[in-house]
């Protein structure tokens, strides 16, 4: 198994914000996260990260609890783009890519052609050979949102977590960035908005309210009238094309 999480308890101050989170991210899947502002999306991608620990219950990398492994060594394996992920530095893609090596060089270090093949095999996988020399500020939305992934696919990992990754994107550039991480090798967790884009892209998904999770599966079973109704109060009718079983959804007035 990828990413284990049992029982997830975590608070700020007296305020649960998860409360007992329990699922698994399989080898190769893309997991959608879905809910409502204030479900806990987030705060459960920053535990899977390792960025933050749980009050109770543990998370584990192939059965390892991740609160026994260094940071640096979580890094190695598990690369996580921000919903505000941001590069304030007027630096070339390029550069902002080979930030992504840092976890596996020592302080000491000096570039290796391992590093060179991973930032060369990152910017081809996020589409960015051809903006590799070209300034960040220069970058439209959807290109630095790109960059930010080819940064983490230089990590090399094994696991990608993305907050959010389409929010603030023109519709050619959301669709295209979903294409991306859904064509990856990888095992990918992702906290969305647009439900058809989940139902789209996502092998299976997990809906979260108030810190739990009240529904978990693939599309089809979790995207239900009743469930979009009760977690995220909308009217909408549900349909599954002929061609794929993937439901769309149609928004009512």
């Amino acid at each position: 198994m990828s990413i284990n999480a049992e029982n997830l308890v975590w608070k700020i101050g007296r305020k649960t914000i998860l409360d007992g989170v329990t699922f698994e991210a399989k080898p190769g899947e893309m997991l959608g996260l879905l809910g409502p502002n204030g479900s806990g999306k987030t705060s459960l991608l920053r535990l899977l990260a390792g960025l933050k620990r749980p009050n109770s219950g543990r998370i584990t990398l192939d059965q390892k609890d991740i609160g026994t492994i260094g940071r640096r060594t979580i890094a190695q394996r598990v690369a996580f783009v921000e919903q505000h992920a941001t590069t304030n530095a007027n630096l070339r893609v390029v550069d902002v890519v080979k930030l992504g090596r840092f976890p596996h060089r020592s302080m000491f270090s000096g570039w290796t052609l391992t590093d060179d093949r991973a930032v060369e095999e990152a910017l081809e996988r996020a589409g960015m050979t051809g903006k590799r020399n070209d300034r960040w500020q220069s970058l439209s939305g959807g290109e630095k949102q790109r960059a930010h992934i080819a940064r983490a696919l230089a990590q090399s990992p094994k696991e990608l977590i993305l907050d959010e990754p389409t929010n603030h994107l023109d519709i050619q550039h959301q669709i295209s960035l979903m294409r991306l991480v859904s064509g990856l090798p990888l095992t990918s967790i992702i906290a969305l908005h647009d439900l058809n884009h989940a139902a789209m892209f996502c092998d299976r998904l997990i809906v979260m309210r108030q810190g739990g999770i009240v529904a978990a599966g693939t599309p089809d079973e979790v995207m239900t009238e009743d469930l979009l109704r009760d977690v995220f109060s909308v009217e909408a009718r549900i349909e599954t094309s002929p061609h794929h079983a993937r439901p769309h959804i149609h928004y009512l007035r």
